[in-house]
């Protein structure tokens, strides 16, 4: 079966530093992939290199069949291809429900998204909410983004990519800084999506990885040194010591 995402021997150097060392990675169509390792082992910058955000050194990228390698990071979007970050990046002033809508509007082809445009537009609108119901914010649609918590921040973050109706989905840690509540809340609505859409999760928190990955990869030092099942990742003596510092006594 052919990868819906193919990564293939993506390096990238900072002077001295290797920050990704020939990777490859494949993510299929429907599966949930988490990405781990310890920090600074690579793989935010994975992600950006994926994304369009930084440009590797050398190595291929490829989703469902097309080369992504030259794409700027709107083209990449438009070729399927969304993401969310650690920190969130959002219009705090506005709804929830206007800032999915401006996500709606740009991925319907608009050349400048104007709020006011979006407001107007009934078809956005309605598209906009059913993001926001499958994002787990149905109640909180009218409420300005400031006066979310956190989580559901995170939240609104992953309705906005899903409104570019994404191929593939890439997670940038959506658990950091959440409490056990939240970080359940966030489980619970990427049990939703998936099958509907692939994701790749980038996330520290083994509970939420063990309890959604389908398979799992670990980079350590740039490198992807195992992949494989919960229970294969779980069993892998070079993980154990690298990772999960449980060397042999």
């Amino acid at each position: 079966m052919t990868a819906l995402l193919q990564v293939r021997g993506l390096a990238k150097r900072f002077g001295g530093l290797v920050v990704t060392d020939d990777v490859d990675l494949d993510v299929h169509a429907g599966e949930i992939h988490a990405l781990i390792g310890p920090n600074g082992a690579g793989k935010t910058t994975l992600i950006n290199q994926l994304s369009g955000e930084l440009a590797p050194d050398r190595g291929s990228v490829r989703l469902a069949g097309t080369v992504l390698d030259a794409l700027s990071v709107g083209k990449r979007v438009r070729r399927g291809l969304a993401r969310t970050f650690q920190i969130t990046q959002l219009l705090a002033d506005d709804t929830v429900l206007d800032n999915v809508a401006l996500a709606v509007q740009a991925r319907q082809g608009h050349s400048f998204r104007f709020l006011a445009d979006a407001r107007r537009d009934v078809g956005v609108r309605e598209a906009a909410a059913g993001y926001v119901t499958q994002a787990g914010l149905g109640d909180r649609r009218d409420v300005p983004v400031a006066d979310l918590s956190h989580g559901e921040q995170k939240q609104l973050e992953v309705a906005i990519a899903l409104a570019t109706e994404p191929k593939l989905l890439l997670l940038d840690e959506p658990m950091a800084g959440l409490g056990h509540s939240e970080s359940r809340q966030m489980i619970d609505v990427l049990r939703t999506v998936k099958g509907r859409v692939a994701m790749l999760l980038v996330e520290h928190d083994m509970d939420a990885v063990f309890a959604l990955a389908d398979r799992i990869s670990v980079l350590v030092y740039g490198r992807i040194i195992a992949t494989g099942t919960a229970e294969q990742i779980r069993d892998n003596a070079e993980v154990r010591t690298a990772y999960l510092g449980e060397g042999d006594s």
